[in-house]
């Protein structure tokens, strides 16, 4: 699918993906291209899916979230409805930001945020060790942040 993008698509995706406050008339001007052009390419690019959404990055350390905390999950059991419960649990706790299921030692890698340590340690004890089947976490608390980004590289 990624075929059906022409470098005109990529330039006006990367401008979305740097700031998504820009009027299709903004991005038609910095793309050469005329105001109605650009805005279709830009509602044919979100039909396809390539724009899952517009929104707005708020600033962690500004809202008192001043800790990051990378888990490594490793559950007792692992067949498909084990699997399934931890996901479904994990997608409603506000504090995790991402969740993957990973091959290797470990099941998932999730990303946390909270207040303080104190905070994490709520978290970490009041609900992810409280899941059935959570065997094992491994906490990996950030000591600075060196590049965040939602930037995906178009080249």
């Amino acid at each position: 699918m990624q075929d059906s993008l022409s470098s005109l698509d990529r330039k006006i995706l990367g401008l979305l993906q740097r700031n998504a406050d820009l009027s299709a008339a903004d991005i038609a001007e910095r793309v050469d291209l005329s105001q109605s052009p650009c805005w279709r390419r830009i509602h044919r690019m979100q039909q396809e899916g390539y724009i899952e959404r517009k929104v707005a990055l708020l600033n962690p350390r500004r809202l008192g979230l001043s800790i990051t905390v990378f888990v490594n999950v490793k559950l007792s059991a692992h067949g498909r409805n084990n699997l399934k419960e931890f996901e479904d649990a994990i997608v409603d706790y506000p504090e995790v930001l991402e969740c993957y299921t990973m091959a290797g030692g470990f099941d998932f890698l999730i990303k946390v945020v909270a207040r303080d340590i104190a905070g994490y340690e709520r978290f970490l004890r009041d609900h992810l060790l409280q899941r059935p089947h959570v065997l094992e976490a491994h906490s990996h608390i950030a000591m600075s942040e060196v590049k965040r980004t939602t930037e995906l590289p178009l080249g």
